[in-house]
């Protein structure tokens, strides 16, 4: 005979699931078991919920599959829910199994019971509790396919009296479903949107990571339309360096050739993104937008031609209603615009470019204690990082210096909490991509804020043989709240950080643990770290004050900076 609970771990097994996440508990015991003697899925206990939902968030991210993550009754399934957040807001298919009170105890205010069902009310596609074992079948298949072709979180609850149940001799095993890819827009719409870019004597693209599949035809749109192409920071992946017309990212991470390819355009072309940040797109400009989803277009700039189809699908019908573009003006200057910008940039990835003319005189503004420059971390992570990596980075400074130091060349992959935007996702979700491959370099940008959060996790990178480079840029800071604070003319205010020896604490716990605290030891610490083989925490005291410049910063964010610097000089001084 078959539980109920080995029937869900067959089913997951058969669907190609091999991890799942969580922390074991009372009501999912039977849950646990059945993974013990499934010899093709492979438990992973982490030290708190919350990372193992960032963990399988990420490994859906990464393979497009189905990641599983489990948190047992009341505090457990509380614990999941950052993590599957951020997999809703990612749209990545995740299965959270959350265990329940028995049956008759349901609405009772039983010990640790919580009302499942409406605690994730907000974040799934479904939620459902199995109660009887002629429905889970049923419920089973409803949750997985849910996640698959919703691309979102499903809950299953399973009350502590249900999982070792067993189910009618002879239930099927639960089958799931395969998603469709080739919605394409109507003709109409797609003439209609051609005809407004052939009358437009200038285009951009701005391209994210909606239209990952469809690189040669992006590749084709660009050149046709001899338009520069910004890039969203989740489309650095497959996109850059294989995109000449590429100009980089807009928004804060960005730089300023992405404003010189907004506002010299006529026509604004959205490919497959849902970018938010509504003050860095142009106005008065005709827009067309592709997207899979009908409700994201227009909202974020209003649309005059809105297409919704899989962006290689689409783009391949739409390529040949367009017409060639010869002049070329409109690329070359944002391409200008960009090359000097990265050239520019490069000046502090030199570890001896505080003790240049120049660098000092920078240095006394805003490195008075020659900390390692962050730009220099990030570079050296770049040149010495396996063209296959894959990489995290915790939300805030350490994204800020991926985005403009990381090349995304090879077959190098990126996941982050780029929606959500949440702290402390970076460690956790390497943890996953470790999980899915253990060959393969994972290397995570951890901020310290966000690896302090969820410390204790360190442990499972041992616990589990998880070989994860974690680089924490260790500036002792809130970086990008500090920032904020400056940018309005506030000094800074609860960012500091009192942060301990985290290579010491990285050796404590088993890892291996390396520390760095001068520009000149940069390089080859980062060479040794990737080189090390099985976990590695690679802690470098980079500068707190390093100041990341907008595409166009403007007068008040000027005034504000210099108005926070001097509070804080005065306060210092108090």
């Amino acid at each position: 005979m078959t539980t109920i609970a080995e029937l869900l771990v067959e089913s997951l097994a058969d669907h190609g699931v091999t991890t799942v996440w969580g922390v074991v508990g009372d009501a999912l015991n039977p849950v646990t078991d059945a993974i013990r003697r499934e010899d093709r899925v492979e438990w992973i206990g982490v030290r708190h919920e919350e990372a193992g939902a960032f963990a399988a968030g990420a490994q859906a991210t990464l393979t497009g599959r189905l990641g599983v993550c489990m948190g047992t009754v009341g505090p457990g399934a509380i614990h999941l829910l950052n993590g599957l957040y951020d997999a809703a807001k990612s749209r990545v298919p995740v299965l959270a199994i959350c265990g329940q009170v028995p049956r008759e105890e349901i609405g009772s205010d039983f010990f640790q019971e919580v009302g499942n069902d409406a605690l994730f009310a907000d974040v799934a596609v479904y939620r459902e509790t199995i109660t009887t074992p002629e429905q889970a079948p049923a419920l089973i298949e409803q949750a997985v396919n849910a996640a698959l072709t919703e691309r979102g979180v499903a809950v299953l609850s399973i009350p502590g009296d249900v999982g070792g149940l067993e189910v009618p001799s002879g239930t099927p095993v639960p089958k799931f479903l395969e998603p469709a890819s080739h919605t394409v827009p109507d003709p109409a719409a797609l003439e209609q949107a051609a005809a407004a870019l052939n009358a437009a004597e200038k285009v951009t693209l701005l391209v994210g990571i909606g239209a990952r599949e469809a690189l040669t035809e992006v590749q084709q749109l660009a050149t046709r339309l001899a338009a520069p192409v910004v890039l969203t920071l989740k489309a650095k992946e497959g996109f850059e360096e294989q995109v000449p017309q590429e100009v980089g990212q807009s928004g804060l991470l960005g730089n300023h050739a992405t404003k010189v390819a907004f506002d010299g355009c006529d026509a604004l072309f959205l490919v497959g993104t849902d970018f938010p940040y509504r003050e860095f797109l142009p106005a008065g400009k005709t827009v067309v937008q592709l997207d899979l989803r009908g409700e994201h277009i227009g909202r974020r700039v209003a649309v005059d031609h809105g297409l919704v189809g899989h962006a290689r699908p689409t783009l391949a019908q739409l390529l040949p209603l367009l017409h060639q573009k010869t002049d070329t003006s409109h690329l070359d200057k944002a391409r200008t615009s960009y090359t000097a910008w990265r050239e520019r940039q490069q000046q502090f990835t030199d570890p001896k470019f505080d003790r240049k003319p120049k660098g000092l005189l920078r240095r006394k503004v805003d490195n008075p204690d020659a900390r390692i420059r962050p730009e220099l971390l990030a570079a050296a992570i770049d040149r010495h990082a396996a063209d296959d990596a894959i990489f995290t980075s915790d939300t805030g400074m350490s994204t800020v210096w991926l985005a403009r130091f990381l090349r995304l060349r090879g077959d190098r992959r990126l996941v982050g909490s780029y929606n959500l935007g949440s702290m402390a996702n970076a460690m956790p979700q390497a943890l996953g991509l470790a999980a899915v491959d253990r060959d393969r370099q994972v290397i995570a940008f951890c901020g310290d804020g966000g690896l302090s959060m969820l410390l204790g996790d360190l442990i499972t990178a041992v616990s589990y043989e998880l070989p994860v480079k974690l680089v924490v840029f260790d500036n002792e800071r809130l970086g990008m709240v500090k920032l904020e604070m400056e940018q309005v003319g506030l000094p800074e205010y609860g960012t500091k950080l009192q942060n301990p020896d985290f290579a010491a604490v990285a050796v404590a716990m088993g890892l291996t643990g390396i520390r760095v605290t001068a520009p000149g030891e940069v390089d080859e610490a980062v060479k040794r770290a990737l080189a090390t083989p099985g976990p590695v925490l690679l802690d470098v005291l980079t500068n707190p004050d390093e100041v990341a410049i907008p595409p166009e910063p403007t007068v008040s964010q000027g005034w504000g900076f210099a108005i926070a610097k001097t509070k804080e000089f005065l306060e210092s001084r108090e």
